[in-house]
């Protein structure tokens, strides 16, 4: 598993990696390398306390308008006038 971890430098003071929820550990270091590894290790002095990651898969929710998205009638003449004006201003942009 791969977390985003965020490093930055300290004016004066090196380096700093934090994690956001639920990997909230804030740990500095000297260099970017140092803060990275110490926010490892504590991640791991957690793990090894019995702290648990874990992930909870939802069901998709589809929402109700979904179902009509990207409907058109291609008999319409709007939809036509609207679909000619389309290859008019791809085949302008391609000789742009």
């Amino acid at each position: 598993m791969e977390i985003p971890v965020l490093i930055e430098p300290i004016p004066g003071a090196g380096y700093r990696a934090t994690g956001v929820e639920p990997f909230s550990i804030v740990v500095e270091g000297a260099m970017p390398e140092d803060a990275l590894s110490r926010f490892k290790g504590r991640l791991t002095e957690k793990l090894s306390i019995g702290v648990r990651i874990a992930s909870v898969a939802l069901p998709n929710s589809e929402h109700p308008w979904a179902k009509f998205a990207g409907k058109y009638d291609e008999n319409d003449p709007v939809v036509q006038k609207w679909l000619q004006i389309m290859r008019e201003q791809r085949d302008a942009d391609e000789l742009a």
